[in-house]
């Protein structure tokens, strides 16, 4: 299936498509798959879907063909002239028609298509009035009208498309002024559908997409004959799912869409009462034990909560803050089913927030029922089965759903108090003779609140502490696993009372020897260890002991390295001579597991991932710092000697990243400084040439992160070192590079990197190496400045998602900083370099919006009014 240059035949392209659905090879189907990714970019895709379209021999070419049309016009635009951008738009419209009764997917796929080209043709005025004036008519052209009419305004907001915010307000403005002609085109076809399920499914999923991009009128809304048949189809229990679904989504649109009630005040008020209709809906699907029906119901309370939010805490129980909408939420906590109760987190958790910040002792005297009937819930909730056997599983769905609970439960406890809270769940243990799954919930609630107990004169925490250390080990190993939880979570009373230190001790050491209950043991131990550092010296040998043996314990690589660090708090509290001596050895053994990597055979089985040595020696020096005397052998070089070698084998960016922690903790020390940068220089000649790879910086995100972070390190801890060293400007040239990265932690790097790098040369004006600092910056400015700022703006209108904004702005303001004048002229050569028109012959940046951005970027006189440029300039371009 070799392609020639130019353009495949048709016949060849249906039989990769062929190929790709039917062949029964895995590999002839991988072969069909890359040669059709490489036609669809290519600019015979147009034509060749559009035959495909016309003579539709099949539903997979067809398929193929719709999907192409679509993909090119989201994204290879450009490559059509402008004049044919009309044929196309007829051609479009004349497929959807001929191919309406083929397949759903395919229609959607066209749909899709239609609505992209839309949104980027700016000769195509009024669009939706085309569309409904020519297929309104029509019965058997409804399905697909709607279906474009639905993924239209879906589409306005898409990441796939940058149309830029200029000609988004005009398609807006141009939605809202046609949006009562979908409306009315809605409620005719719901008289034309009558019961028909499949039509109405459509008329409330376009319905919820107007609703969600906000250009519906609220008045007009508000006595329409949608919202009614919305309600009537929810209360009815003979409802479809697929039905109650579409319905529950569009009444949940139609609420956030209301988030500003008191402008919105008829809609607002129809949909309130609407909803407070349903709790007998809901109590009759709980009946019949229709899950996704009650899950529905509950998704349209907690959307209605949330939308009244500040009602319910302003004016609780009168009007729009009537608290029956807490009581549905109340209701639903009571379903046997977790994953009910767990829709409305977000809503509780927003309450707290609110409640917290309004500090109004009677306005938190009115909730404190409500929160106390959910913690009650939320406990029943967390039970484990009667039958379940072994420790709790916290990666499971259950699991993340205890994980929620805990953090939900300390985010409310202030409400109810949690000494009082922390003593009733106590007293249900002391008091009663629960079954096992009981005694283990409420301890995995005590352990949620433990640490925010007022310690002072509370004989309930030592009293808690003293009976969980007498458990005897027949319990079951779930209450024992969270009894250790809550041990750990107890730290700050055995530091109280250390008395209980030696059978605390004793307690955790019988569960680190259980492979079940190791892992949790080591997080308590490190608990302890950080909290009780003075009181744990004494007992110092003993965390030696374990950490020689830690492979032996059944540890997750996170408990593991947390048992170092509560090793390594520990030993910082020891006398100086002791430091040095105990730091060698604890280092020795993971310096041993490094060697035997560079020694091993790649083949012979063993793990050849040097993570956990690395993680483990970070973690290591990273919470001890050793006085060293002149003379001495500093212990981090016998380390930063096995590093580099066993780094020119396997290029793991850990490596990195435990260089970056030798530089922070050592790179103040005059003594060590040569040695830091022999190892930069010698870790930066493999990090280089891994990312000089066809796509190095996308494929090796976790390495651009962790040599940035380095060099960041040693710009904050010895920049001179640093900026006189030959590897300083390849770095910085990498760093300009892999701004345009779009990956979270990486980018970030990058550029906290970049604006440390600049500061340099302003900051700490009074030290007496300022003048040398200033010197080597403007150095470096000089030969890239302009390159490094065109990258960044560059990268800031069409490369990084808005959240990386504020980093890029650090960066500016950090390089005007510098030198104003030099960069003012930066800017506007970079400025010049910008697309004026968009593809679809929409304006993308008028020249006055050009001046204004850079007059308000030169002009700033703080650094966020340089991110706010940035973010409205930006906006023009996505």
């Amino acid at each position: 299936m070799e392609r020639g240059p130019g353009r495949p035949s048709l016949q060849l392209v249906q039989q990769a498509v062929q190929a790709l659905y039917h062949d029964p090879d895995p590999s002839g189907k991988e072969r069909a798959s890359c040669w059709l990714g490489e036609l669809q970019r290519s600019v015979h895709a147009w034509e060749i879907s559009d035959q495909l379209l016309q003579i539709h021999q099949d539903v997979e070419s067809c398929y193929f063909a719709a999907q192409t049309m679509k993909m090119k016009i989201q994204t290879s635009f450009y490559e059509l002239p402008t004049d044919s951008h009309a044929s196309l738009r007829d051609s479009l419209l004349s497929h959807i028609q001929n191919l309406k009764d083929l397949s759903p997917v395919i229609v959607t796929q066209l749909a899709l298509a239609i609505a992209d080209l839309a949104l980027q043709m700016a000769s195509w005025k009024g669009c939706v009035q085309t569309l409904v004036e020519k297929y309104s008519t029509d019965v058997t052209s409804l399905p697909f009208l709607l279906e474009i009419l639905t993924v239209l305004p879906e589409e306005v907001h898409s990441r796939s498309l940058r149309i830029g915010a200029n000609r988004r307000t005009e398609i807006i403005e141009d939605l809202a002024y046609y949006s009562s002609t979908v409306v009315s085109l809605l409620v005719t076809c719901v008289e034309k559908a009558g019961n028909e399920e499949k039509m109405l499914i459509k008329i409330f999923r376009c319905l919820g997409s107007w609703f969600n991009l906000g250009v519906l009128d609220s008045t007009f809304m508000a006595n329409s004959k949608l919202l009614s048949l919305l309600f009537e189809v929810l209360q009815q229990d003979k409802t479809s799912s697929n039905l109650h679904e579409a319905a529950s989504d569009c009444v949940c649109s139609a609420l956030y869409a209301i988030e500003n009630v008191e402008t919105n005040l008829p809609l607002a008020l129809q949909l309130f009462q609407g909803v407070l209709t349903l709790e007998s809906a809901y109590h009759m699907a709980v009946a019949r034990e229709d899950l996704d029906k009650v899950l529905n119901y509950c998704r349209v309370f907690t959307e209605l909560c949330e939308t009244f939010l500040d009602k319910i805490v302003c004016t609780p129980g009168q009007g729009l803050g009537d608290l029956r909408t807490l009581e549905l939420l109340l209701i639903c906590a009571g379903h046997p089913q977790y994953e009910v109760v767990e829709i409305s987190f977000n809503f509780w958790y927003r309450l707290g927030e609110h409640l917290y910040k309004t500090d109004d002792a009677v306005i938190h005297s009115i909730f404190k029922a409500y929160i106390q009937r959910l913690l009650h819930a939320l406990a029943r909730h967390c039970q484990l089965d009667s039958d379940h056997e072994g420790v709790p599983e916290e990666t499971d769905d259950f699991g993340e759903f205890r994980m929620r609970v805990s953090d939900l439960v300390k985010d409310l406890i202030f409400l109810v108090g949690s000494v009082e809270c922390f003593a009733q769940l106590y007293a249900t243990l002391k008091d009663g003779n629960p079954p096992w799954e009981v005694t283990e919930a409420v301890l995995f609630i005590m352990a949620s609140i433990a640490k925010s107990v007022d310690q002072e004169n509370n004989p309930t925490l030592v009293e808690v502490l003293e009976g969980v250390v007498r458990l005897p080990e027949s319990v079951h190993t779930a209450v024992r696993y969270t009894s250790i939880e809550l041990v750990g979570e107890m730290s700050e009373v055995v530091d109280r009372n250390p008395q209980f230190l030696d059978p605390v001790l004793g307690y955790l050491m019988k569960g680190l020897c259980d492979r079940r209950l190791a892992s949790a043991a080591a997080k308590a131990i490190h608990n302890i260890c950080s909290v009780c550092r003075d009181h744990m010296a004494q007992h110092f040998s003993g965390l030696l002991e374990i950490a020689r043996a830690l492979d032996s314990f059944a540890l997750s690589p996170e408990a593991a390295v947390g048992l170092l660090k509560g090793t390594a708090l520990v030993l910082a509290r020891l006398p100086l001579e002791k430091i040095s001596e105990c730091l060698s050895e604890l280092c020795a053994v993971q310096v041993l597991a490094l060697k035997k990597l560079l020694s091993q055979e790649p083949s012979n089985g063993l793990s050849s991932d040097p993570t956990v040595p690395l993680d483990r020696l970070a973690v290591i020096f990273r919470h001890t710092n050793p006085i060293v005397e002149n003379g001495q052998v500093h212990p981090c070089q016998k380390v930063i000697q096995e590093m580099v070698n066993v780094y020119r084998e396997h290029q793991h960016s850990c490596f990195l990243y435990l260089g970056s922690i030798l530089v922070d903790e050592y790179g103040m020390e005059e003594g060590c400084r040569q040695g830091l940068l022999d190892m930069l220089q010698a870790l930066c000649i493999p990090t280089f040439q891994l990312l000089e790879q066809p796509n190095g910086l996308q494929n090796h995100p976790d390495t651009v992160d962790d040599l940035f972070r380095l060099a960041a390190r040693f710009i904050q801890r010895s920049p001179i070192t640093l900026l006189r060293s030959q590897v300083m400007i390849p770095i910085l040239q990498w760093a300009i590079a892999a701004t345009t990265l779009d990956h979270r932690d990486a980018n970030c790097s990058v550029m906290k990197f970049l604006r440390d790098l600049i500061h340099t040369g302003v900051a700490n004006d009074h030290e007496e190496d300022f003048e040398v600092r200033k010197e080597l910056i403007n150095q470096v400015m000089t030969q890239l400045g302009q390159q490094l700022v065109n990258q960044l703006l560059q990268t800031c209108c069409f490369c990084l998602p808005p959240y990386t904004l504020p980093d890029v702005a650090e960066v500016l303001w950090e390089i005007m900083q510098i030198d104003r004048p030099t960069f003012c002229r930066w800017l506007e050569n970079s400025l010049k370099g910008l697309p004026k028109e968009t593809t679809g012959g929409a304006i993308q940046v008028t020249h006055k919006q050009l001046t204004d951005f850079h007059k308000q970027v030169t002009s700033a006189e703080e650094c966020k009014q340089v991110c706010w440029a940035l973010r409205d300039f930006t906006r023009l371009f996505r």
